[in-house]
């Protein structure tokens, strides 16, 4: 009957070799010969070999037998088990251990292999990154954006003139040492926009003067300033608040916020970095007033001033204002950071135009 069985399939297979060749070439592996040694118990070769070992075990007997009184297999393996195991000894290797080895060579052999620690798990993904956490704090609540109604009664300065807003919303952040405020025209403020979509993060040198830096060279000239490197991000989520309008173009369908981080702190920390100041621009009254209300706060204790923080949110807009201040070399500076364009982009000629008004 297992010959019937065995003939059938053998002409089973020869009747689709043909399609088992290309599929036994996709499913092809290969394989580490080190890890591919067989473990089964030693018993089952003797038995298969037993003949052939009582041939040899015999002939062996004949010569020395009747000098050692070796009769059997048995005999012989018990007389010569210390050599067999010195013999396993030596042939042992790492992914072939002795059969009785005991499980402290199992761990040496894990070190030799160089076994890496045990895996420990990454932090939970709903853990939010410094930077978004750095939004919330500056908002004051769990969402990272805060609305415009927080700060100032929107309905109630809507029928205002443009100027009064401003004056209002100034005022509204005159006694924080940590704010940061301005009213930025819609026009300006949407060739930022475009310019940041396009050129989501830049880097900004910030002037410091050291001490040695307040001498004077021998010739009479002031040593050279230093500059601190900071990275921006910008972002763009949905308005902070709903709203019921029926202009179907009103640009209030976003609000946009820029995050600046001390560029040796992000590269150590990547979006785990702490950043040190947060900038939001509100377009509630963008549509009737033609107004943007831009509100940043500067993180207490993160090395940075407020009003150094301030500087780098005016360079923002000198930097990013394509069609306008930085319809020269400032704009083509943006765009080779984004590019990569390393050849070109010179952190010198970045902080010669930092210094420039226009």
């Amino acid at each position: 009957m297992a010959s019937r069985r065995l003939s059938g399939l053998q002409s089973l297979f020869r009747g689709r070799s043909h399609l088992l060749r290309s599929q036994q070439r996709r499913w092809a592996q290969v394989h580490d010969v080190r890890f591919l040694a067989s473990h089964h118990d030693p018993n089952h070769i003797i038995d298969k070999y037993r003949n052939k070992l009582d041939q040899k075990a015999k002939q062996y007997i004949a010569h020395r037998g009747n000098r050692e009184g070796l009769e059997s297999i048995e005999a012989l393996k018990e007389a010569y088990s210390e050599k067999i195991q010195d013999l396993r000894r030596q042939a042992a290797t790492v992914a072939t251990p002795e059969p009785d080895a005991p499980t402290s060579s199992v761990k040496s052999a894990s070190t030799q292999l160089n076994t890496p620690p045990a895996f420990h798990p990454p932090p939970p993904p709903n853990k939010p990154s410094a930077t978004e956490q750095a939004a919330r704090e500056a908002s004051g609540s769990a969402s990272p954006i805060k609305p415009l109604s927080t700060y100032i009664d929107v309905e109630k300065i809507r029928d205002l003139p443009p100027k009064e807003i401003e004056a209002l919303w100034r005022l509204r952040f005159a006694n924080s040492s940590t704010s940061i405020c301005a009213a930025i025209p819609l026009d300006t403020y949407l060739r930022i926009a475009e310019a940041a979509r396009q050129n989501p993060q830049f880097i900004l040198p910030l002037p410091r003067q050291t001490a040695e830096q307040d001498m004077q060279t021998p010739d009479g000239a002031p040593a050279q300033t230093a500059a601190e490197i900071h990275f921006l991000q910008w972002a763009f989520h949905p308005p902070a608040e709903d709203f019921v309008t029926t202009n179907k173009n009103t640009v209030n369908n976003h609000t946009s916020t820029v995050i600046f981080t001390n560029l040796g702190a992000f590269k150590l920390h990547g979006s785990f970095a702490q950043p040190h100041t947060t900038v939001t621009h509100h377009l509630d009254l963008a549509d009737d007033k033609g107004l943007v209300l831009m509100h940043g706060q500067v993180m207490p204790d993160r090395g940075v001033s407020t009003t150094e923080a301030t500087w780098l949110v005016s360079s923002v807009q000198r930097f990013y204002d394509f069609g306008g201040q930085a319809s020269g070399r400032k704009g083509e500076l943006v765009r080779m950071f984004t590019r990569g364009d390393v050849e070109n982009f010179k952190v010198e000629e970045l902080m010669e135009e930092t210094e420039k008004i226009h």
